[in-house]
């Protein structure tokens, strides 16, 4: 099998490329990525060399590219994880969110239309969601399904739903052999720093202020990122064509709740006095649009496919702490903006 997985420098990405490439020796894996500030080749340092692995620089929106690529390489599939993800970059620049989760999208579903001309025959193309597209849930006892209407409300989350309506459209229009999964708030190794959980170990380590939005009151329900690599895995090859999976861990925890936690942990392994980093919480102005509850019913999946998490929040959370102070170079790498320079020069020219 020739694999294309799209975004595979970035945080989620780099899992689902090392799990394919380590897992299927005999599958040939393409990374497509256009190293934007998010992708970080560094990610993927242990399998670079491998003879099944192959990194291509390159962008979603640019529609012959994607032709040309396709034409060349014959794909037989596509697990497609490129995307601008960050809400509050959403917010002040809803265009590129536009153009690559949708745009791109559209693109990347035409050039797999093009390519395998009907013939469908051990193909895929699985595209990765979220649970945002979903909207805000207020009633503590209600969870995302795989029925529950689309309400987003970001820019953001708005671009996902738009793409998500277009892989839909393009299975029942085309027959193109689809699925998709939305997926719960990921943590772990890797993690680009202006996500909540390496802000806060970054900012905690450097005895900088930890921004907390309103209140704290916002709840997010967490999942693992190596347990959603592993889901991802399991419905590439199991999942039924033109279904949908949600995919979370059962791991609720409000905002503040969770930065909490992370003070606790942060002090013990830095060897500082309890309650030291918690003195560091500063509240901020909300966000604006901010969702109050996200939280995913992960049955279908679990009952279907067989896949469940392997961590609960709280182990997971501390592997992901010993990572991040086990790897104090990369981070400080990421902040600095340090691996964009080496890596974009690298690949340059090609």
């Amino acid at each position: 099998m020739k694999l294309l997985i799209t975004g595979g420098a970035g945080f989620i990405g780099s899992h689902v490329v090392r799990l394919f490439v380590t897992k299927y020796p005999e599958y040939q894996i393409y990374n497509l990525d256009a190293l934007t500030y998010a992708g970080n080749l560094a990610n993927l340092t242990d399998i670079e060399n491998a003879p099944n692995y192959t990194f291509v620089k390159g962008d979603i929106t640019d529609a012959k590219f994607l032709e040309d690529m396709f034409a060349e390489m014959g794909f037989d599939g596509v697990i497609h994880l490129a995307a601008e993800s960050h809400v509050d970059r959403s917010i002040t620049d809803p265009m590129s969110f536009v153009m690559t989760n949708v745009v791109g999208t559209v693109n990347l579903l035409n050039a797999a239309k093009n390519s395998w001309k009907g013939n469908f025959e051990g193909k895929r193309f699985y595209h990765v969601s979220t649970d945002e597209v979903y909207g805000s849930l207020h009633n503590p006892e209600d969870f995302f399904t795989e029925e529950t209407p689309y309400d987003p409300q970001s820019p953001y989350s708005a671009s996902k739903a738009a793409s998500d309506h277009f892989v839909r459209a393009y299975g029942n229009t085309y027959k193109l052999p689809v699925v998709l999964t939305n997926c719960s708030n990921n943590y772990g190794p890797n993690h680009f720093p202006e996500k909540l959980i390496p802000l806060m170990i970054h900012n905690i380590r450097n005895n900088k202020p930890l921004p907390v939005y309103g209140k704290g009151e916002n709840v997010r329900d967490w999942l693992f990122v190596v347990d959603h690599a592993r889901a991802i895995d399991t419905v590439f090859h199991k999942g039924t064509l033109g279904e949908t999976y949600n995919i979370g861990g059962f791991n609720e925890w409000k905002n503040i709740d969770l930065v909490n936690l992370l003070c606790q942990i942060m002090d013990r392994k830095l060897g500082r006095e309890e309650g030291t980093s918690a003195k560091l919480i500063t509240y901020v102005t909300d966000r604006a649009g901010h969702d109050l509850r996200y939280a995913i019913d992960a049955h279908k999946i679990m009952n279907e496919l067989g896949w469940q998490p392997s961590l609960q929040f709280e182990e997971g959370l501390e592997k992901t702490v010993d990572w991040f102070l086990a790897n104090q170079e990369w981070l400080d790498n990421v902040t600095s903006g340090a691996y964009q320079s080496y890596y974009q020069g690298m690949y340059a020219n090609r």
